[in-house]
């Protein structure tokens, strides 16, 4: 059985008329852990770097024709999104990714656009954002106003498939702590309405004012999650679980367990990276269902707070831990080492390793800030503008 991520609905989608119920199935050793990358990406006038209010269908028919993933629209006009085929090989995973950028890029350029990957765009003003129109989008706004309308934020999805899928909620709670480390190494988005935010990651502070947004709760069981989805869509607050907008979630139709906190990595290095380090902590917290079990609300809170960490500090700040301060850095040798094994299993070794990197040079967010910083004297528009020019250069780099 074969699936593929379908932008326009959010989940996987079979290539074969299978039914799409929840029950374990068998898998051969190469098929475990298949895993899919979704990107969204501002567009942007070439030449002003500023972004349309309203963008041409043809735009997205161009760039969708011919991909063995998929390229469409995003919530608001101004975005694109591009969703790879599940893969098994990294190497393949990346070549795929890069070529979902260019596509997007040329078919953007056909219409006197750019695309830029990043968690928020540097010089765009939300009061000018235009919902794209999809009757699903539409009833989203109509349920968000204007925090819809400011949800000017571009993140990176990272799907893994589970053979069983009833296993999903308990990775779910499980995962909690290193979703922080996630937001860290991902930051993108130091930005927001032209201005410096003091933030390395500022994307989840305007996202987290949705509803059913930020750290889900300490679900024990399947009963419990399934128990919360039944209330929510009896009493009319959602039309089903893909209305959960957590930074971590089971897809709603498929065996899925899918990381929705980073922001989109403007390095397509730092994306794959990341995609690995996901990937590898899955399969090792599906095969040791002890470690974090005995997860409770102080741990939850720590994560909590370490999230809020990450958004303010990056890669280069401090965790807290229950024995004390940690940094970013040390908490990833921790996590690498735990997970050696899997690494070696899955071949991912080098990907892996790039998180390190990511620390040493720094995220996207700290080469946006150092770009800012010694142009200011230019004045805040012109140093802006050079931030985003590198934005648009570095998202297409190989």
């Amino acid at each position: 059985m074969k699936f593929r991520f379908d932008p326009y609905e959010r989940r996987f989608r079979l290539r074969t008329l299978v039914p799409t119920g929840q029950e374990a199935r068998a898998f051969t050793a190469d098929e475990l852990f298949q895993f899919g990358i979704e990107e969204e990406y501002f567009l942007c006038d070439a030449h002003t770097l500023h972004v349309p209010s309203k963008t041409p269908e043809s735009l997205f028919r161009i760039a969708d024709f011919g991909t063995a993933g998929r390229i469409g629209r995003e919530f608001l006009q101004a975005q694109i999104e591009v969703a790879t085929e599940p893969h098994r090989s990294f190497e393949k995973a990346r070549a795929e990714l890069l070529q979902l950028r260019q596509n997007a890029a040329a078919a953007a350029a056909d219409h006197g656009l750019a695309i830029l990957a990043c968690g928020t765009h540097p010089l765009a003003s939300w009061r000018e954002a235009v919902q794209s129109p999809k009757d699903r989008y539409a009833q989203v706004m109509e349920a968000l106003q204007m925090i819809g309308q400011r949800d000017m934020l571009c993140g990176m999805h990272v799907h893994v498939e589970f053979s069983d899928p009833t296993r999903r909620v308990d990775v779910m709670t499980r995962m909690l702590p290193y979703v922080p480390l996630f937001v860290a190494l991902a930051t993108s988005s130091p930005f927001w309405q032209g201005r410096v935010t003091g933030l390395k990651g500022y994307r989840l502070a305007a996202y987290d004012e949705l509803p059913r947004s930020g750290l889900p709760e300490l679900f024990r069981t399947n009963a419990e999650y399934d128990a919360y989805v039944a209330a929510m869509v009896r009493s009319g607050a959602m039309p089903d679980s893909s209305f959960l907008w957590w930074a971590i979630r089971p897809s709603h139709s498929y065996p899925t367990l899918e990381l929705r906190a980073p922001d989109c990595c403007t390095r397509l290095d730092d994306a794959i990276a990341l995609a690995a380090l996901y990937r590898t902590l899955a399969r090792f917290l599906y095969g040791h269902p002890q470690h974090n079990a005995e997860l409770n609300v102080v741990d939850r809170s720590i994560a909590l707070e370490n999230k809020w960490r990450a958004q303010r500090y990056g890669a280069q700040g401090t965790f807290v831990t229950r024995s004390g301060a940690i940094s970013v850095s040390a908490m990833l040798d921790r996590v690498l080492e735990l997970i050696a094994a899997d690494a070696d299993a899955l071949g991912c070794g080098l990907d892996l390793q790039h998180c390190r990197t990511i620390i040493a040079e720094g995220t996207s967010a700290d080469a946006q800030l150092r770009i800012f910083t010694e142009n200011e004297h230019e004045g805040a528009e012109i140093a802006l503008h050079k931030v985003t020019e590198w934005i648009r250069k570095a998202t297409l780099v190989a």
